[in-house]
């Protein structure tokens, strides 16, 4: 379908499309914390919302807790931010991780994730990993239920997200009962459609991704570590069951899409969700300027209380 009309709107009132070569890392952080503020106006009250660290490999992770009302334990939602790996924290995704405690009646812990060029590949995947087990093992401590679990997040926090589940997998760690992924990174930029066709003019464009691919891994033998591409895994079966949702016009769309497919081929029940007229950052980051937002946390949130009651998508 044609471009959804606030999309539009979000594409024209972006300042620019240029990618961030004139800013160095920890430059443009800055910068996109002064353009995504936490909205102060239309976020809806939880039970309770504080600030913890939990203990990663490389050090302790800034972390914010959401509480639905009532007493626990709650399931827990574990959610990991986008920005390419370089930028963003868990502010961003205030409004998002509220509306997900409400509607679910869960814990949403959100996480911050050592960010690159500072910290490469696998830093954010490795912390992403232990705070899956963190909660498998101390999740009492934020009134969460240790035996439902769930995984997810947005973009490069998609990646993480599914890389963490992978990592359980291979590690014998805990098991989420869903993946919920948005737009989730799985593959470098290359020649697939949406990275063609929608690689300038649609809010996202191609050269950012191919910016925070130069400064996410080490050197060209991570580009085959199917623990950053997850499309180069041989084996997806034995995962957790997934909810993929992606943007028509999005650069990332296809390969979101493919990795839905290739998660149903292994056996792992998935659900794959296409949002038309939309574009990247359509649930999380973009909740106060798309209304589609809403509509995606209630198809997010179903999934999630349906996982957490009987253990899967069925």
């Amino acid at each position: 379908m044609p471009l959804h009309p606030e999309a539009r709107a979000v594409i024209e009132q972006s300042p620019t499309e240029s990618p961030p070569e004139p800013l160095e890392p920890a430059e443009l952080r800055v910068a996109f914390a002064a353009t995504w503020q936490i909205p102060n106006k239309n976020l809806e009250p939880v039970g309770r919302v504080y600030e913890r660290t939990i203990p990663g490999p490389g050090g302790e992770l800034r972390a914010k807790v959401y509480q639905p009302e009532g007493d626990g334990p709650f399931p827990t939602l574990i959610w990991f931010h986008g920005g390419g790996w370089v930028i963003g924290s868990l502010d961003e995704n205030e409004a998002t991780c509220r509306v997900l405690c409400n509607q679910v009646g869960a814990v949403v812990l959100a996480v911050d994730y050592r960010l690159a060029p500072e910290h490469r590949f696998p830093a954010a995947v490795e912390d992403a990993y232990a705070v899956l087990c963190w909660v498998a093992e101390h999740g009492a401590e934020i009134g969460a239920d240790t035996e439902r679990v769930a995984i997810s997040g947005e973009s490069a926090g998609g990646n993480l997200a599914t890389v963490a589940s992978m990592m359980a997998r291979d590690r014998g760690g805990p098991r989420p009962l869903l993946q919920l992924l948005v737009s989730p990174v799985t593959a470098p930029p290359g020649d697939r459609k949406s990275y063609v066709d929608f690689a300038e003019g649609y809010f996202f464009p191609r050269a950012s991704m191919e910016w925070f691919f130069q400064h996410y891994p080490r050197d060209e033998a991570d580009l085959r570590d199917p623990y950053l591409v997850p499309l180069l895994a041989e084996d997806l079966s034995a995962l957790p069951p997934a909810l993929v949702m992606t943007a028509e016009y999005e650069v990332l769309r296809d390969e979101g899409e493919e990795y839905a497919h290739r998660l149903l081929d292994a056996g792992v029940p998935c659900e794959l969700v296409r949002y038309p007229g939309q574009i990247h950052g359509f649930f999380a980051l973009l909740t106060e300027q798309l209304s589609v937002s809403a509509v995606a946390h209630r198809r997010a949130a179903a999934a999630l209380r349906k996982a957490f009651h009987t253990g899967g998508l069925s």
